[in-house]
């Protein structure tokens, strides 16, 4: 599962987010007492979109972006085989 990881960024325990490009992914980081992990999310200029809907660990939420990633790069692919299209 190779590829160029999407645009992201950390958002530590006690940090902010200073800067932060819109339509780019955020990973927040919870508090231990609430079980750690962190938030991925879609930030933009008047608000923020879960990209998950449970808390999840940094290396499975950066598995997540990259089958999204080739999810989203492949949307347009033309599929010239018939076969894939009959109904059983």
């Amino acid at each position: 599962m190779g590829g160029k990881v999407p645009n992201y960024q950390i958002v530590y325990r006690d940090e902010t987010l200073n800067f932060f490009k819109p339509g780019g992914y955020v990973f927040f980081q919870r508090l231990k007492e609430y079980g750690g992990g962190y938030w991925l999310g879609k930030i933009y200029e008047d608000g923020f979109e879960f990209v998950l809907e449970r808390p999840t660990s940094l290396s499975e939420g950066i598995k997540h972006l990259l089958v999204l990633k080739s999810v989203e790069d492949g949307y347009l692919e033309f599929v010239d085989d018939i076969d894939n299209f009959k109904l059983q």
